[in-house]
């Protein structure tokens, strides 16, 4: 049976970690903050210290596919560091911490509410 986009972010937030905005603080130091929104959203502002994989090709930076120039993300070479990801509301975070959990990462959290509860919760944004 078909499901719906809703239903599949659903499933994915039932099977991994999520966080508050105002929690990401407490994470491990050298935990790494991926933004997996397009590259357009992530020049329109982003959080300090993000980098920019967008959700399309994450599962490739990761195995360094070659559709991606064989060029592995840096910061995704170890798979025990922590990594916090967010997109505007959370859906897109969440199926991609879904993936990099089922990838073999086992620290991996999403962002509950995205850029957009960051904001809310009066957090700094970089904007250009």
């Amino acid at each position: 049976m078909p499901v719906t986009a809703p239903e599949l972010v659903a499933a994915a937030r039932s099977a991994i970690r999520e966080i508050a905005p105002a929690d990401c603080a407490s994470v491990r130091p050298g935990s790494v903050l991926i933004d997996v929104r397009e590259p357009g959203e992530f020049q329109d502002g982003h959080l300090p210290g993000a980098i920019n994989l967008p959700r399309g090709v994450l599962e490739f930076q990761v195995d360094a596919h070659p559709a991606m120039a064989c060029a592995t993300a840096p910061a995704l070479a170890d798979r025990g560091r922590p990594v916090l990801l967010y997109c505007r509301s959370g859906g897109r975070a969440a199926l991609a911490a879904q993936s990099l959990a089922a990838m073999g990462f086992s620290d991996v959290r999403s962002i509950a509410g995205g850029i957009q509860a960051w904001v809310e919760a009066g957090l700094p944004v970089v904007r250009p």
